[in-house]
């Protein structure tokens, strides 16, 4: 007995360790590597110790991971939504850990074969990317946030996003990291071919090498113009209604000076905290901006129509006004909408009346017709959700572009994880990408996950760029939705067999 607790607490501290150490891994640090050992001490903690004991140790060890990770949350809001957050992270984390668990003890009764170390490695990787599947699901749309793959956007692995997505970065991260704790005598054999562990794993690092990553311009260029306005105003931060349209009708006057002028400007979201559809000094400035710079606008603002209120974007053109919108289709809960709202204002009744009134869900569709080009228009941390991309891809967007307002989380390293995503996102879909936030970080991005243009946080700046408008569809854009949700199925498949085998071994022992 005395033995068991002790290795529980010690299975507790590994895995709180590999949680703390995965925030290495993301920016503003980004030391990629630093994934596989933080991944490698959780998997640790997790096989030794008994299938009940897991949901103990996955809960410390996904609070721990998620809570690092996130503490941008606690700026404006306090430690309350970032402990709640992680908490329930951490229960996620915890019925993971315990799906975990029941394969590695599985796995004790197996007889070693040349692939049996390579089998346990994918259904190791299977399960853990299901688990983050569900993370980003459920509840209320899910937390995107904090995936294994969001780590490697400056990674030499990051290629694999062209082939899968997001999720498959984070199985093939998974997969290798369990080769290398479970089957370290396979890299130690003088013939690597005798070790199919061993192929697997330069399998693994060969991939992104020759993954055909291409910036080349398929149906031309369009010259963009962003526009950083440094607003430093948010849901919770406040500036005196108009600052922030003010600020970026002077911080786009130098694209005036230019003769050049570009094909279109794109402002953050909310950069026109006072609607032109509902301000007539708003319309009349904004008109008046892109009427002499004859190019059309792009901007965020909120909107209202039929008694609800959106997070959207409108597209202006000169001469013409407002041609096109976008409503946000999947608001933050708990940050722009509350669900379940009385049940919660009990617990944390100051926090919820933080946001009277919520954003309605959009149903149009995100994509911009400019120069006769479809563009992609998601919304802030849309930019984290595979179904936007894939969705708006498939529409025909040639070039993605992600408005965003990073106000509300200060100088933290919020705003460089979210551009880190955008980087992924640009691999994952062919597509060049523009991140402008109100305040930073924003870049511009190319097909490669390259950034070509990158302005400093909290200036007014211009950043501009011939972009490539590409067509072509990568695999992920092909394969990735079906890939991921295989992987579903076949990881909870092998859940239940490896449940009921557990229950069957016991009683078998009685």
């Amino acid at each position: 007995m005395k033995n068991s607790k002790t290795r529980l607490l010690l299975a507790v501290i590994f895995g709180v360790a590999g949680g703390l150490l995965s925030s290495l891994a993301y920016p503003a640090n980004a030391i990629w590597v630093a994934i596989i050992p933080a991944v490698a001490l959780i998997l640790y903690a997790i096989s030794i110790v008994k299938p009940a004991q897991s949901l103990l140790v996955g809960f410390f060890a996904g609070v721990a991971f998620y809570a690092s990770q996130i503490p941008w949350m606690t700026v404006y809001l306090g430690p309350v939504p970032w402990l709640a957050l992680s908490v329930l992270e951490g229960v996620i984390f915890a019925l993971g850990s315990f799906a975990l668990a029941l394969a590695l003890k599985a796995a004790q009764s197996w007889k070693t074969t040349f692939f049996s170390n390579v089998n346990l490695g994918l259904i190791l990787a299977s399960l853990w990317t299901a688990r983050e599947w569900v993370a980003m699901t459920f509840p209320y749309g899910g937390f995107p946030w904090s995936r294994v793959a969001l780590s490697q956007s400056n990674s030499p692995l990051a290629p694999w996003v062209f082939w899968g997505g997001g999720s498959l970065l984070t199985f093939v991260l998974v997969f290798a990291t369990a080769l290398m704790l479970f089957a370290p005598r396979d890299f130690l054999i003088r013939n690597w071919r005798k070790s199919a562990s061993a192929i697997a794993l330069i399998l693994v690092f060969a991939v992104p090498t020759i993954t055909p990553l291409d910036n080349r311009a398929e149906a031309g260029t369009l010259d963009i113009a962003a526009v950083q306005g440094n607003a430093k105003a948010g849901l919770l931060v406040y500036e005196p209604l108009g600052t922030i349209l003010q600020n970026h009708l002077d911080a786009s006057a130098p694209l005036l000076e230019n003769e050049n002028r570009p094909d279109l400007v794109v402002w953050p979201e909310n950069a026109a905290d006072k609607n032109p559809q509902v301000y007539e000094d708003a319309d009349k400035a904004i008109a008046s901006l892109t009427d002499r710079l004859e190019a059309p606008l792009i901007f965020g603002t909120i909107t209202e129509r039929d008694g609800e209120i959106f997070n959207s974007t409108i597209l202006w053109l000169p001469k013409t006004g407002e041609a096109d919108f976008y409503d946000k289709k999947r608001p933050v809960a708990f940050g722009e909408f509350v669900p379940d709202r009385e049940f919660w204002r009990m617990f944390a009744p100051d926090l919820i009346d933080l946001i009277p009134r919520g954003y309605s869900f959009g149903t149009q569709d995100g994509i911009h017709t400019v120069r006769n080009e479809k563009l992609g228009v998601m919304i802030c941390f849309e930019v984290a959700i595979d179904d936007i991309s894939r969705d708006l891809v498939a529409q025909g967007a040639k070039i993605l572009i992600s408005p965003t307002n990073n106000a509300d989380f200060g100088r933290t390293n919020q705003s460089e994880q979210q551009l880190a995503i955008a980087r992924l996102r640009a691999i994952e879909t062919g597509r060049a990408f523009v991140n402008i936030s109100t305040v930073g970080t924003s870049a511009m991005i190319l097909p490669d996950g390259k950034i070509v243009e990158q302005l400093d946080t909290y200036t007014a700046d211009v950043m501009r760029q011939e972009l490539p408008l590409r067509t072509s569809l990568t695999p992920a854009m092909m394969v990735g939705a079906t890939l991921e949700m295989a992987n579903n199925f076949a990881a909870l498949g092998m859940l239940i067999f490896f449940f009921v085998t557990s229950i069957r071994n016991r009683r078998g022992s009685r």
